[in-house]
């Protein structure tokens, strides 16, 4: 689905816009570029969650909030069930 989004910029920034489109940059379109953008900033948002994920994980372990997984899901999911109930 494709939508409109109009947009007021300054003058530095529209610029910046013109200066990467067109013969003169790398997109053909300002609207090239501004979707670029998005998508960039909206990567570098969900690689800073998984990485926070990550963090998590390995302080999770360190404080021997862990249960080792032995082949039983449903076994490991109850055990860390009742481990939390009891605040680890």
């Amino acid at each position: 689905m494709s939508s409109t989004i109009n947009l007021s910029l300054t003058d530095e920034l529209r610029g910046f816009i013109d200066r990467n489109c067109g013969d003169r940059g790398l997109y053909a379109t300002p609207s090239e570029f501004v979707r670029d953008l998005l998508r960039e900033k909206k990567e570098r948002q969900e690689a800073s969650a998984m990485r926070e994920g990550i963090l998590e994980g390995y302080r999770d372990l360190i404080e021997g909030r862990a249960i080792e997984y032995e082949g039983d899901l449903r076994a490991a999911l109850s055990a860390a069930r009742i481990r939390e109930n009891k605040g680890w």
